[in-house]
């Protein structure tokens, strides 16, 4: 494939659009793969490094880091036999966090999401919104079931981030979601497998969002300013919105945590500490470990999930970005570079 192209939305500088541009296919370095892109969800993060919140992008940078494809090459060092599942026509997904050091205290107790070096897909890392795409073995998630490609490509990200963020609430019965969009229309259908009762506050006005969160099984549906009909065991915030924070803490009964899923958020208020007291706990969500992956994998194809999706040709991104950010969108905006 030495000198073949491809094409590629390409961020150069906040404020621009993306710009579609022909690419040299990129080549497969040590221990990495070369994936043919077939799908690429948009993801709020993407929003945050497009809109310049997330300030240290590699630039000019390929965004995207819910990606879907076809493993096409394998790099030196890749071994097959370590690696389950990872073969030359695999389909497989690769997520935010793509490369850690291995070396730092992070890593070698597990917490690999924390990594001191680690780089990430889509922002420090070249990502999907392109044909072809390379990325660390690693961190290449084989991806099994009869969902399509573009419907799993909300899992690589909201669907892991979502299942960490419900992980932190423990065995709370009765959960908050602030933000009823593609994370939180994922982790719905996780909890309500679990036994657990969602309550859905959505952006004051939404009737659009509150009838998706209710036919997704969720208990109430009501705006982000409204208390729920009684104290509620935990809650998660979706949105990047901080003056949602003092809002879940109120909404949750002593010993309760509200737990903060996004990458970004704008500044949280000052609140009165009556607001925390008894025992409340604010906890935050940093990226994902390849535990989270391997158990969120398996569980989605066990309940199963299904994602809501709207389709985007390639050369639309910026389009779809646009549609995010205006919160167009039910479910998920996903790219597809094949039918570019």
């Amino acid at each position: 494939m030495e000198n073949a192209a491809m094409q590629a939305m390409v961020f150069r500088e906040v404020g621009q659009p993306l710009a579609l541009e022909e690419r040299g296919i990129p080549k497969v370095r040590e221990g990495q793969v070369l994936i043919k892109v077939s799908a690429c969800g948009v993801c709020r993060t993407d929003l945050h490094v497009f809109d310049g919140d997330l300030t240290e992008p590699k630039l000019p940078l390929i965004l995207g880091h819910e990606i879907v494809g076809q493993v096409v090459k394998l790099g030196q060092g890749v071994d097959p036999l370590s690696i389950e599942g990872l073969v030359e026509g695999a389909r497989v997904g690769v997520p935010w966090l793509g490369w850690t050091g291995r070396h730092c205290s992070y890593c070698q107790q597990g917490r690999e999401n924390l990594c001191e070096a680690a780089r990430f897909t889509g922002y420090t890392l070249d990502g999907g919104y392109a044909d072809y795409c390379v990325a660390d073995a690693r961190y290449c998630f084989p991806i099994k079931g009869n969902l399509s490609d573009a419907e799993v490509a909300p899992l690589l990200c909201a669907g892991l981030i979502g299942y960490r963020s419900l992980k932190m609430t423990e065995d709370a019965k009765s959960i908050g979601i602030y933000g009823f969009g593609t994370a939180a229309h994922i982790v719905a259908q996780v909890a309500r497998y679990q036994g657990r009762k969602i309550f859905a506050f959505v952006r004051p006005g939404d009737k659009l969002a509150a009838e998706f969160a209710l036919s997704l099984g969720a208990e109430w549906a009501g705006d982000s300013n409204q208390s729920p009909p009684k104290p509620l065991d935990a809650a998660i915030i979706y949105a990047p919105i901080g003056d949602l924070v003092p809002a879940a803490l109120a909404a949750i009964r002593p010993g309760g945590t509200v737990v903060c899923a996004g990458i970004h958020m704008s500044p949280i208020p000052s609140f009165s500490y009556d607001l925390l007291w008894r025992e409340k706990g604010l906890q935050s969500v940093a990226n994902l470990t390849r535990k989270d992956g391997e158990e969120f994998l398996a569980l989605a194809g066990e309940i199963p999930i299904k994602t809501s999706i709207k389709r985007f040709r390639l050369s639309q991104a910026n389009e779809a970005l646009s549609q995010l950010r205006e919160g167009l969108l039910s479910g998920a905006a996903v790219l597809e570079p094949t039918h570019s």
